[in-house]
């Protein structure tokens, strides 16, 4: 339960993975009062990463962890059942984030199966990613609850675009995680099990409040700094705020993704103001950002 924050792949200014960044933000995260932290979803970056820089992840992020008591999730997974299971079977954590598998969209019944040979090989627990948006693919309610069923399987994050009939009925009958950042507060106030929420890279201890004590007004705050910080592809605009607050040594993201522009930062930094967050940086960049 709780929140768990998709960590950013922080890069220096020659375009490399720093690995001495990332495990400095990682313990900033941490010292907010997460539950979990996930390595290697789609917020890191993932996709534009090689398997040298995807060991530097997990070993950087598996350790803080291990050192803080979290529960460390990486992401894993793709569209070729044997491949995934391949992967899973080797992996080290507590839990994979696997993705429904997208392009190719099986049916309903092919993803159940996908999902049932996956936890047969995996070394760890499940949560599935349900993100029709970018997958291709809406589960039904019915497919929920047996990918639900399946042994191995602990949960879903949950990012459908909004809160749909489907969404209220399933939060009380399987372990829903919000993976919208705009409607997780929303969906923590129906009783998910939490959320895995890149915006709470900022303002954290906010969001764990939410988390354990549901605060309409809050909500409110850190649903509108949700939407400023996904104004741009993800994790544009994260990425420019910890640059600009220091914690990071670049904001810069690998192609086909671009950088944030300072428009979209500056709103990102009146809402993280907003929201109740105590970095005095913060509110000292606001008016030079615009």
């Amino acid at each position: 339960m709780g929140i768990h924050v998709p960590l950013i792949t922080p890069f220096d200014e020659a375009g490399r993975v720093d690995a001495g960044a990332l495990e400095r933000l990682a313990h900033e995260v941490a010292d907010g009062g997460v539950a979990g932290l996930v390595a290697l979803g789609t917020t890191a970056e993932a996709a534009m990463l090689d398997e040298a820089e995807k060991a530097v992840v997990r070993e950087t992020v598996g350790r803080v962890c291990r050192e803080r008591g979290l529960w460390y999730t990486v992401g894993a997974g793709g569209t070729d059942t044997r491949r995934a299971a391949a992967e899973l079977a080797q992996l080290d954590a507590d839990a994979a984030l696997v993705s429904v598998p997208s392009y190719v969209r099986p049916s309903q019944d092919g993803v159940v199966a996908h999902f049932e040979a996956l936890a047969r090989a995996s070394a760890v627990p499940l949560v599935v990613y349900n993100i029709p948006y970018r997958t291709g693919l809406a589960l039904t309610a019915d497919t929920v609850r047996r990918i639900a069923a399946i042994d191995g399987v602990v949960g879903f994050k949950h990012a459908v675009g909004g809160i749909d009939q489907d969404t209220v009925l399933l939060v009380g009958e399987v372990p829903l995680y919000a993976g919208d950042d705009v409607f997780a507060p929303a969906l923590l106030a129906l009783g998910a099990e939490g959320a895995i929420a890149a915006s709470a890279h900022l303002a954290t201890e906010r969001w764990v409040e939410l988390a354990r004590f549901h605060d309409p007004e809050q909500g409110h705050a850190l649903a509108r700094l949700a939407a400023a910080l996904f104004a741009e592809p993800n994790p544009a605009v994260i990425k420019a705020v910890l640059h600009v607050q220091g914690r990071i040594p670049s904001p810069d993201v690998r192609l086909p993704l671009l950088p944030a522009g300072r428009p979209s930062l500056g709103s990102a930094l009146r809402a993280l103001a907003a929201s109740g967050d105590t970095r005095d940086r913060t509110y000292a960049l606001i008016g030079e950002t615009g």
